[in-house]
């Protein structure tokens, strides 16, 4: 299929060409996920993530999560352990990150971990971006392709948005089947998890056998998804609304308000997980039709819900 943008291409070998050339030379791709789009550099080369950080206009203190295409590829940067493994047997490759202890000798860049001695691991789910690390012989760094405390991007045309030319390639994978971040946990010490995602903190302790003590609020970040504003419209968002004000955009679960203008439903059938799939991109629907404020309906905090009213109230900070 075309499209009017120079820079957005179908994926096909010749793009795949395209793309580890760019990578190779210390490029920054555009490039799809099941969770969201991501700005893929790699992760061994200062001058990649350098351009990371000035694209997203990143603090260098917020560190990059590397993705790998398997267990073999990230034990020569990462200290492994026995919850991580049995994590990593039931949930790769999927929408979930790991903090782990950085191997002595990695080639990540300091830079990618913020100088950190613990790195941020994802082994993704897309065939695109996973048939590219079949043809690198590094893992990429690549956090969401937006600019920073910006709300994710779902599709090829989002990542324009946000950068226009400034990316060479971007890969058209489709919408994102995820649509949010994924779930971060803390495998340095005592599990904990740092970012909530559509894996949830019931299933990972069912795996590992062993309930997570509460978490306690740690100012240090450790992890991408920790900063206070995140995944922001770019105009104000209210959340746990119970009317609404006659002028805003009003998200919602169900199907009561679907024939009225100014409402927006993320799930007609109260599907937790359809309605985190379609927040992002219902973000940027409103503010593209020019709505001035967002209220946000109450949104149950169980399962993917618990992810939801993460994003939404980062997003509601000022």
């Amino acid at each position: 299929m075309k499209n009017s943008y120079s820079n957005i291409f179908s994926f096909n070998k010749k793009i795949l060409k395209k793309s580890i050339k760019n990578l190779n030379n210390g490029n920054i791709v555009g490039l799809p996920t099941e969770t969201v789009y991501g700005l893929g550099g790699n992760a061994y080369s200062k001058k990649s993530i350098l351009k990371i950080y000035k694209l997203k206009r990143r603090p260098k203190s917020n560190p990059l999560i590397v993705h790998y295409l398997n267990l073999k590829d990230a034990s020569k940067d990462i200290v492994l352990n026995e919850k991580f493994k049995k994590l990593y047997k039931q949930f790769c490759p999927g929408p979930i990150t790991f903090i782990l202890k950085k191997k002595y000798g990695s080639k990540i860049n300091p830079q990618a971990s913020a100088k950190l001695k613990t790195v941020a691991i994802r082994f993704p789910n897309h065939r695109v971006v996973r048939s590219i690390l079949k043809g690198i012989n590094f893992p990429l760094a690549m956090p969401s392709a937006n600019k920073s405390t910006n709300v994710s991007p779902v599709s090829a045309e989002d990542v324009f948005d946000e950068f226009k030319k400034k990316i060479q390639v971007i890969i058209d994978g489709g919408k994102c089947k995820v649509g949010i971040e994924s779930t971060v946990i803390d495998l340095t010490n005592e599990p904990r998890i740092l970012r909530p995602g559509i894996i949830d903190k019931n299933s990972i302790e069912k795996i590992l056998k062993k309930k997570f003590k509460k978490n306690i609020i740690n100012r240090k970040i450790i992890s991408p998804g920790m900063m206070r504003k995140h995944y922001s419209p770019g105009i104000p968002v209210f959340i746990n609304q119970k009317k609404h004000d006659g002028k805003s955009a009003f998200i919602y679960l169900g199907n009561k308000n679907m024939n009225k203008k100014k409402f927006f439903s993320l799930s007609k059938n109260l599907d937790l997980n359809e309605a985190a799939s379609n927040l992002y991109k219902l973000f940027r629907k409103i503010k593209k039709q020019g709505y001035k404020k967002i209220q946000i309906g109450k949104i149950p905090n169980f399962g993917s819900g618990i992810a939801i009213n993460d994003r939404i109230q980062r997003a509601s900070k000022s």
